[in-house]
């Protein structure tokens, strides 16, 4: 504890002095005088932020607590006489501190000194001592080199009486072709001349060892005669050796040199197999193809004939049988490869995979027999093929024997791919007259053409049997005749079957919108799209039936399942092929193909709905708004419209039931379209009567019809359903949006152009992105004279600049909001419950784009602006001037 206190002591000095005369203690000291000075219970005197006013008031907090305030004076002035006395006992106590301390130091020198000395004692003692045991074993250590050496040289002299020995037996025991006699002297003989090799430069010696590779020579080129003469079909000599000799002679050759081994198995296999190469000789009609499985009936046989006359003949490690069977795989395979080159033209898809198949069996079966150590397997793949259960046999297929012969047969792979090709080109011929025929949806039961399922069932099946075969080059061929054919099914099967509506006045509406094209010329931005739009429809009145909507929803439905399977087909098959030919294998071309096949059904879904609307907008534009006299129900032309919605979405949205997503782009893809048709026909109503006045009644008329459209436009996707299901979020975001817009145009026409004033910020207010091709049909609908236009419309574009401007002086950033009203509609695709893939999604995009009236430009000068800001040397103003530029156009691009 004493210590402590003093490292307190010594921080606490140099604790800083504060302006309040307190000592400020670190964090350190803290903890050192808490752990010196903790109590049961915590003072608050000792708490860091100690107030003194506060303390007061908690010890007398009303004027009957001060009654006991002599008492609490007393009780703390006892309480600083004892921390006093505390205080100066602990700093009596540390005056000796120093002295003891230097005491403590001599003390120990003292001690480390006499330490040192004993140490210098033990190590004089302990050198002396090592001298004396040195001079007594010195005599001991002469008699062990003694021993050693003569040890050496008696073994040495042993070795030399067994070498010259060995020599002169060894010699005696080859004359008489003792082979079994012969192993255990020359395994001696061989080892004690590897021991005298480090003594070759004595003559003797080095002759001795030349009388060892002499005999090992003799041996070899004797042994070699005696297997060519006891295999031979004439002995040449009468000293024919047994099959118990032979064997004798092959554990002596497991002891010479490898090389003599090496030589002799190639003569014996090649011996085994000269039966064989004269049997299936290329000008033998049992060589070709269709008799394949002959050549592998006769090794079999051959084997066992072998190993039940000479299989005790050659050891077990030789590996006599498999390596005839691995020579056997060798000839058969170049026999093969010249045979095939050369007919070439005989061979048929039938004959090669006849030969493929029972080549691949008898691999397989070769693989169970054998164990591969010649052809250079691991010893795990040994021990695999020797415990492999029985149900893992069609592993082996791709280990130890695998393409030993087969490799033959993959240069003529192409006749394989050759014949898938056409056989799917007979399938697709079928599927071509099946799509002919009328499709029964409620028989099937499902949206999706079955020839699509039956055409990757046999993608599949040639897939695993092309792997089966190769997994290179012919998997990489495979691959370019499915995506050959993926295109083949999408054109002529699904867009093949998607019903076409041909119009009835081609010539009529080219006519009409070419004239049409021309006095609107001006305003091409704006009239552009119906332009060729009424090219493409204007005069057709005919539409889809619903056998005809059914079957363009089942050609949708095949697609998605097409594009769906196309990308497992394509993941699959670079899971199959090996890597070199991974990032070749590309479908992204077919998958675009699929993709634009459901973006075509959806347009053409699209197109019938917009038709049945088509008659009810041009009444629209026929009533005579400026006549009605009083406000009732909905009008005729509204009925219709809803009254298509009921007829045709029920069929389309029942058949895309499992397609719920491309449903909802469907809906998307309408409203994209229709609303702005029908605020386009909405600025041709005439609301204005002769006297220049509104009618009331009948903007009221047309501004109940639109919200009567609004309704059933945002309960389009679930009309005519039984179940009330809520409608997409980014669905209902673009109708409320753009059907609103019409509204605010009908309630603009209601508004008094005069004062001019009022009319122009009421305008800004209900219709803010408004532009001034838009500001003019509407000065149109209120039949505004053309010199009141201009001036209306110069005061429309002072008031908008003016309004950007504010608007630019009030958010310096505001630049950076403004796309936030005309994205929505292209970012409606993304709803929660849909996700389309990426090129229906563009499309998608596109067309949702326009549901937003686009903007039109005008031209508007900001020359004053910029030459000002030239003049201006002040950055600042530079950059105001910039950004206000840079609003204008994006309001006015």
């Amino acid at each position: 504890m004493s210590e402590s206190v003093v490292a307190a002591e010594a921080d606490a000095t140099a604790g800083q002095v504060a302006g309040n005369n307190k000592i400020q203690f670190s964090k350190e000291v803290k903890q050192v005088i808490d752990k010196v000075l903790k109590t049961d219970e915590q003072d608050p005197m000792d708490a860091p932020d100690f107030n003194t006013v506060d303390y007061i008031n908690q010890l007398f907090p009303n004027e009957q607590s001060l009654a006991t305030i002599d008492e609490t004076i007393q009780r703390m002035q006892c309480e600083v006489s004892l921390i006093d006395d505390n205080i100066r006992s602990v700093v009596r106590g540390q005056t000796n501190t120093g002295q003891d301390g230097q005491l403590a130091l001599c003390e120990a020198q003292k001690v480390i000194s006499s330490l040192f000395s004993h140490i210098i004692d033990v190590k004089t003692r302990a050198e002396r001592t090592e001298e004396m045991v040195k001079e007594i074993t010195r005599d001991i250590k002469q008699l062990d080199c003694a021993k050693r050496n003569l040890t050496s040289a008696i073994t040495t002299l042993n070795h030399l009486h067994m070498l010259v020995g060995g020599i002169e037996s060894l010699n005696e025991l080859i004359e008489r072709r003792s082979y079994g006699e012969i192993l255990n002297p020359l395994q001696a003989i061989t080892e004690v001349n590897q021991h005298f090799q480090q003594y070759s430069d004595i003559e003797e010696i080095k002759n001795l060892s030349q009388s060892v590779d002499k005999i090992q020579v003799t041996l070899a080129q004797q042994i070699t005669e005696d297997f060519k003469d006891a295999f031979a079909s004439k002995p040449s000599s009468q000293h024919r050796l047994g099959l118990n000799q032979l064997g004798d002679a092959c554990k002596v050759l497991s002891v010479l040199d490898a090389k003599v081994k090496k030589e002799l198995l190639k003569w014996f296999i090649a011996q085994q197999l000269e039966e064989y190469m004269h049997l299936f000789h290329e000008n033998q009609d049992i060589a070709w193809l269709d008799k394949i499985d002959k050549r592998y009936a006769w090794l079999k046989r051959h084997l066992l004939d072998f190993e039940d006359k000479y299989g005790a003949v050659f050891p077990l490690d030789w590996e006599v049988s498999e390596r005839i069977t691995v020579e056997f795989c060798r000839q058969t395979r170049q026999q093969l490869s010249q045979i095939m080159a050369k007919r070439t033209n005989e061979i048929d898809v039938r004959l090669l995979l006849f030969a493929i198949n029972k080549t691949q069996a008898f691999e397989q079966l070769l693989s169970k027999r054998f164990t591969g150590v010649t052809l250079g397997a691991t010893p795990a793949e040994q021990t695999r093929v020797l415990t492999l259960p029985a149900k893992a046999e069609a592993l082996l297929t791709n280990t130890v024997f695998h393409d030993q012969i087969g490799q033959c047969f993959k240069p003529h792979l192409d006749i394989y791919i050759r014949s898938i090709d056409r056989n799917l080109s007979e399938l697709l011929e079928k599927f071509v007259e099946m799509s002919k025929e009328p499709y029964k949806f409620a028989e099937a039961k499902t949206t999706v053409y079955p020839s699509s399922g039956d055409l990757f069932v046999f993608y599949k099946k040639c897939m695993v049997q092309c792997n089966q075969l190769s997994n290179e080059q012919p998997m990489y061929d495979l691959a370019l005749v499915f995506k050959k054919y993926l295109r083949e099914y999408a054109s002529k099967v699904l867009e093949g079957s998607t019903p076409k509506l041909v119009p009835s006045s081609t010539s009529s509406s080219i006519g009409k919108s070419v004239s049409l094209l021309t006095r609107d010329m001006q305003n091409l931005s704006t009239a552009a799209g119906q332009v060729f739009h009424n090219f493409l429809k204007e005069g057709d009145t005919q539409r889809f039936g619903r056998d005809d909507l059914v079957r363009i929803c089942c050609v949708l439905t095949t697609g998605e399942y097409c594009l769906e399977t196309v990308q497992q087909l394509e993941d699959k098959l670079k899971e199959k092929v090996t890597p070199a030919y991974v990032g070749k294998i590309d479908m992204s071309e077919e998958k675009d193909v699929f993709h634009r096949i459901i973006s075509n059904c959806i347009q053409l879904l699209v197109q019938d709905l917009e038709a049945g609307c088509e008659a009810s907008l041009q009444a629209m534009a026929k009533v005579q708004w400026q006549h009605i006299s009083n406000v009732g129900d909905q009008s005729a032309f509204i009925s219709n419209i809803c009254s298509n919605f009921k007829q045709t979405v029920p069929t389309i949205r029942d058949t895309l039931s499992s397609s719920r997503k491309y449903f909802t782009q469907f809906c998307h893809r309408f409203v994209a379209a229709f609303i702005p048709k029908f605020i386009n026909v909405l600025y041709r109503c005439k609301l204005t009567l002769s006297d220049g006045s509104n009618n009331v009644l009948g903007c009221e008329q047309l501004l109940l019809d639109t919200h009567s459209l609004k309704s059933a436009l945002l309960e389009l996707p679930s009309v005519g359903s039984s179940v009330n299901r809520k409608a997409p979020t980014s669905y209902t975001k673009v109708v409320v949006k753009d059907m609103t817009r019409a509204e605010m145009i009908i309630k603009v026409v209601m508004t008094p152009v005069q004062p001019p004033a009022h009319f122009t910020q009421q305008v800004l207010k209900l219709l803010p992105d408004i532009t001034i091709a838009e500001y003019q049909k509407i000065l149109d609908m209120k039949a505004v004279k053309r010199v009141d236009q201009l001036q209306l419309i110069d005061l429309f574009k002072h008031t908008a600049s003016a309004a950007a401007v504010s608007g630019l002086m009030e958010t310096p950033n505001s630049e950076e909001e403004l796309p936030s009203a005309s994205e929505t509609p292209a970012n409606a695709t993304e709803d929660n419950e849909n996700t389309v893939t990426s090129s229906t999604d563009s499309t998608t995009t596109t067309a949702t784009t326009s549901t937003s009236t686009p903007k039109r430009a005008f031209i508007f000068s900001v020359g004053s602006f910029t030459g000002s800001a030239d003049k201006n040397a002040d950055g600042s103003s530079q950059t105001g001037i910039r950004k206000l530029e840079s609003l204008l156009k994006k309001r006015f691009p």
